[in-house]
């Protein structure tokens, strides 16, 4: 896998802000996120308490040390209410070392279009920035909502397969297929992008 060649840290699109995932975002993420049923029947089908999400919120920062990018937490610019969480991370499925597209929103923001801007700013700093060669993603099959996000991307169904115990169906882009779909002048005409 290629190397990252920079970072980028807070940023902004049309709709959204965006910032690093810090330790002051856990009360938000716990809120918003992990403590609503109706957002994590999309993510595994329980609550997580408060131990697990502050596990997990370590685990994110750890990431962003080690690898230079990360989980960014979105505020909508209009009003700076939280929208969800969104990034790349780095795993290692079926021995193979892949980065992974992830994006969860508040259940107050479903059906906003929200997720797919989180989704194509990510995707963006992925190919622009950081120099990424392909990014995958996956969901659950019965998760029609994200399936539809990664499609609307741009990403291909590629399999199917087991995560954190459950079954997925996996999705890929490659860098020559997101600019073929996304070219910056069409980027910069829909100004949805992500700007420093």
């Amino acid at each position: 896998m290629r190397p990252v060649h920079q970072s980028v840290s807070s940023f902004e699109t049309k709709r959204l802000c965006a910032e690093p995932l810090a330790a002051h975002h856990l009360a938000a993420l716990r809120a918003k996120l992990y403590e609503d049923p109706r957002v994590m029947a999309t993510l595994g089908g329980r609550v997580l308490s408060e131990v697990e999400t502050g596990a997990m919120l370590a685990r994110g920062l750890e990431h962003w040390e080690r690898h230079g990018f990360g989980t960014y937490v979105f505020f909508a610019r209009e009003d700076g209410r939280f929208v969800g969480r969104g990034g790349l991370h780095r795993y290692l499925l079926e021995g193979e070392e892949e980065v992974g597209l992830l994006y969860h929103l508040a259940a107050a923001e479903w059906g906003r279009g929200l997720a797919s801007k989180i989704a194509e700013a990510c995707l963006r700093v992925g190919f622009e920035v950081l120099g990424l060669r392909s990014i995958m993603s996956w969901t659950q099959p019965q998760n029609g909502a994200s399936r539809r996000v990664m499609e609307k991307c741009g990403l291909s169904f590629e399999r199917e397969g087991e995560f954190a115990g459950l079954p997925h169906l996996f999705f890929r882009i490659s860098e020559p297929q997101w600019r073929a779909r996304f070219s910056p002048s069409a980027a910069e005409q829909s100004r949805d992008v992500p700007r420093r």
